[in-house]
């Protein structure tokens, strides 16, 4: 599933676009590549609380410069590459991520005050979530390290610190290995835990009734037939995976219902959450309603 040279994550300065670069700087550790951090449009000086001691009088570093200090000071290991571009914010974010790996964005940028519960809706996060041609990340503003790390003592070093499960909603009507083997590759470099949620809802045009005691009984049966060969379907499509990342502990829900209803409450506790989107298709109803009411980052994934 890995086509791209590095994790990157576009800058505007924003509490939120930085806590999404290191986000990002965190990911690409994790998987061994480089961090490249885009900036697009006006640059914006950033003024400092206190002098730059390296930066002539008068001038100011840029929201871009400051952001690529700052992850330096914070990851010395890392390969950082900040690249200025004047085209306008999505379609530079779009060009950016179809040579990525990933492309994180943060939640909101300089366009209101703090960020609500999810993701701001109309943004430039959503709308590049819903065109990119590869894996975008949208982080909150507030998401901190510790918060991928499923902590239960206060004693134990944060390295040490088991990671939160991966969720992946997958629905079995779509060709999905690029979707799956996302999940699984991002589970692995985490040695964290992967549940795959599929959820599923009766017919529309079952017009049956419980006033007609064979027609329930009939429809019992047939919803448990259903959900039976779910349960096989999501086995089948998952085997090829489970054998290629056997040290990867996955856990399998087939469930009734609104996919955003089960999948919010999979991702409570959880350190991100895949969602799939048909490539060449903008997000559907229950992927703009997760990424709205989320409280992890979020990766939605084009595939098909």
């Amino acid at each position: 599933m890995s086509t791209g040279t590095t994790i990157t994550a576009g800058i505007d300065g924003s509490r939120a676009s930085l806590d999404a670069a290191d986000w990002a700087a965190r990911e690409a550790e994790r998987r061994l590549l480089p961090l490249r951090l885009v900036h697009a449009g006006t640059p914006r000086p950033v003024v400092a609380r206190v002098p730059d001691v390296d930066v002539p009088a008068g001038c100011a570093r840029s929201a871009l410069d400051r952001a690529a200090i700052q992850l330096s000071y914070a990851h010395p290991a890392l390969k950082i590459i900040a690249r200025h571009t004047e085209a306008p914010a999505v379609p530079a974010l779009l060009a950016a991520a179809a040579e990525s790996e990933a492309l994180v964005v943060g939640s909101r940028g300089h366009t209101g005050g703090p960020a609500p519960a999810g993701f701001l809706a109309g943004s430039v996060a959503l709308a590049v979530a819903a065109a990119a041609e590869r894996p975008v990340v949208l982080v909150r503003a507030g998401e901190l390290p510790e918060d991928e790390r499923a902590f239960t003592s206060g004693d134990a070093l944060p390295g040490t610190v088991p990671y939160r499960p991966v969720v992946l909603g997958l629905d079995l009507r779509q060709p999905a290995d690029q979707l799956i083997g996302h999940a699984f590759e991002t589970a692995a470099v985490r040695s964290a835990p992967l549940v795959v949620v599929h959820s599923w809802t009766s017919p529309p045009d079952d017009d049956r009734t419980p006033a007609e005691p064979s027609a329930t009984v009939t429809s019992i049966g047939d919803a448990r037939d259903r959900e039976t060969g779910r349960r096989h379907a999501l086995s089948h499509a998952l085997r090829p995976w489970r054998d290629k990342f056997p040290d990867t502990p996955v856990s399998e829900e087939v469930v009734h219902g609104r996919p955003e209803d089960h999948l919010l409450r999979a991702s409570t506790g959880s350190g991100l959450l895949i969602i799939g989107r048909r490539a060449g298709e903008r997000l559907g109803r229950a992927a703009r309603t997760v990424i709205r009411r989320v409280t992890c980052p979020v990766v939605v994934v084009p595939h098909g």
